[in-house]
């Protein structure tokens, strides 16, 4: 234990240049606080390291020791020091408790994560879908839910609003047939998002959820970002990450407002999620709901087809490319927590599950 001073002098140092964080009403870590304070999250990362430093160095000796006694001489002095580097090396109970230390901070991951370093490779592979200004969310209608409470596998078409004649990509759903009639909203599923050509871009993927849903975007199989759905009594409130870092939140009033604004740390706008209404029978009787999504491209100068109808956003900056990713799992979970409905015998019931 004698990198522990060290350790120690480090977060007295930390504390001295950093205030105490907590998380703001819009779910965002921010300053304040009564006095001076180490961060969790620099607490976690600076205990890792030196759990891998500390790592590193034993190994290097169980091998230095190891080699001397099949050299002959010390056997059992020698022994003893490989048992003990191995038994170090091997043991993973406090970089497992330190990895928990910034539970409420880190957005928890169910996959393998994409190394960002490979950027541009992700954005090769879904600039072809998302480097549009807007896009249109169409929901199929579904008509064997209608007719005899069956749920189907969502299909969903991706339109863009200035070329609205044909598709420009699609969405699928993938999931167990069983599940989804026992479940309903809450089954787990695989979305493959493809383009008009039916090549896969990205994918997303959500677990069973009981109180809490979240849903993961991916990339060949590999996580790049997630949304957490925050319980609130009656407000819809979302938490997006692109990787472990939270880059918006979703708040949401609830009750019949169907505008969703993504807004980052400092409440300035940067894209928007609107529901349309498609018609009195489309609403009463189908899931068929149709989503906009604005992520504040600079405008055409003449709007025709679908794109008359959306104006243009004043963002404060542009999402990136996987950004825009997390944004489209989003409006999937938005449509699968509040407006899917169970129908039957072409008397649907009236109620939005959640």
């Amino acid at each position: 234990m004698r990198w522990l001073p060290g350790l120690l002098s480090q977060a007295r140092a930390a504390a001295r240049a950093s205030s105490s964080h907590a998380r703001g009403s819009n779910g965002f870590a921010t300053g304040g606080g009564d006095g001076p304070g180490v961060p969790r999250e620099w607490m976690r990362k600076l205990w890792v390291e030196e759990l891998r430093k500390q790592k590193d160095a034993a190994r290097s000796l169980g091998r230095r020791a190891v080699a001397k006694a099949d050299g002959g001489g010390g056997e059992d002095s020698l022994g003893f020091l490989a048992r003990a580097a191995r038994a170090f090396v091997n043991s993973e109970p406090a970089a497992a408790g330190a990895e928990r230390m910034a539970g409420s901070e880190v957005a928890p991951s169910e996959g393998v994560q994409y190394d960002f370093r490979n950027l541009p490779y992700i954005e090769a592979k879904l600039k072809p879908l998302l480097s549009r200004s807007n896009l249109v969310i169409a929901r199929d209608v579904e008509w064997a839910n209608i007719m005899f409470a069956f749920e189907q596998e969502s299909r969903y078409i991706l339109m863009d609003p200035l070329h609205s004649q044909s598709p420009v990509g699609f969405i699928r759903e993938k999931s167990n047939v069983i599940f989804r009639q026992l479940l309903r909203s809450r089954r787990p599923f695989v979305a493959e998002f493809t383009d008009a050509m039916g090549n896969e871009i990205f994918t997303v993927r959500r677990p069973f959820w009981f109180i809490n849903s979240s849903i993961y975007a991916e990339v060949d199989g590999k996580e790049i970002g997630v949304v957490h759905r925050r319980w609130h009594l009656w407000r819809r409130i979302y938490d997006l990450y692109l990787g472990n870092k939270q880059f918006a939140v979703v708040e949401n009033p609830g009750f019949w407002n169907w505008t969703f604004t993504l807004v980052d740390e400092d409440d300035n706008l940067l894209a928007q999620i609107d529901r349309n209404w498609r018609g009195f029978g489309f609403e009463l009787f189908t899931d068929a709901g149709q989503y906009a999504i604005r992520f504040g491209d600079a405008g055409q100068s003449r709007k025709v087809g679908l794109a008359s109808g959306i104006e243009e956003l004043d963002v404060a900056r542009q999402l990136t490319l996987p950004e825009r990713a997390v944004a489209l799992a989003l409006a999937v979970s938005l449509d699968c927590d509040y407006f899917s409905r169970r129908g039957g015998w072409g008397i649907p019931f009236l109620i939005v599950t959640e």
